[in-house]
């Protein structure tokens, strides 16, 4: 149940992931040969790997993460805040490594949780992958084969709002509206990071978004819980 876990006890994040390769003719053969496998099993009518290339981000055998934003809730003198990090540019390793070594430290607490929204299907295991991929060591928050269902500490504010019901996907924009939090994409959304970053190279603007996110989870989750959310004033960026 929610009300048994302390929000300073949960590390709540966001990703943004773009194609590995700026165009679709940019592909190596060998890597261009599987996309077309699967984007043949995606393509509507008219459609076809070509076109939709940009989509092939959202898996981490074609694509590549350019921001992790990560943060923490803290209260201070009966105030909440929160305190966000972000690991991001073109390297993605060390966008990795840096954010494994925040995991592996997180993950020393012993009730530690991560939360994302859709980050059972989506983040966490997009995250898993490309560090196997970049040979990065899976923190153990992460090494989650062979454990039981109560041993992996993985919350989804999507999940938790389906209440059981599998029938529909339901975004992080609708549910800050209808909870009265402030929208994570009054500026841009997913389908836009991959221009933004290979056409604009707009890092920044990406890194903003991201961690609007990440914030968002937040308060989602201090909704789900019937708490007060955290005003504006009180949202820190962790540059260091």
């Amino acid at each position: 149940m929610l009300k048994d876990i302390r929000q300073e006890d949960v590390l709540f994040l966001d990703i943004e992931t773009v194609p590995q390769y700026s165009t679709y003719d940019e592909m190596p053969e060998s890597i261009r040969h599987f996309w077309n496998k699967k984007a043949n099993n995606l393509v509507k009518e008219n459609e076809t790997p070509d076109s939709i290339f940009s989509r092939s981000g959202i898996y981490a055998e074609f694509g590549k993460i350019i921001c992790i934003s990560a943060g923490f809730i803290v209260q201070r003198n009966g105030t909440k805040h929160f305190r966000v990090k972000s690991f991001y540019g073109d390297n993605e390793k060390e966008i990795l490594i840096g954010f494994a070594a925040m995991l592996t430290r997180f993950g020393a607490k012993p009730k530690s949780n991560l939360c994302a929204h859709n980050g059972k299907e989506f983040d966490f295991p997009y995250i898993s992958r490309r560090m196997l991929l970049n040979k990065v060591e899976l923190p153990d928050l992460l090494n989650v084969a062979g454990k039981k269902p109560w041993e992996v500490k993985f919350l989804d504010t999507m999940e938790l709002w389906k209440f059981g019901d599998y029938k529909s996907y339901t975004s992080l924009d609708l549910l800050a509206n209808i909870f009265e939090i402030p929208s994570p994409k009054d500026d841009i959304d997913g389908s836009q990071v991959a221009e933004v970053f290979y056409v604009q190279k707009d890092i920044e603007r990406i890194v903003r978004y991201c961690e609007k996110d990440a914030l968002a989870v937040a308060q989602l989750f201090l909704r789900y819980k019937n708490e007060t959310i955290i005003d504006t004033e009180n949202i820190e960026r962790v540059l260091e």
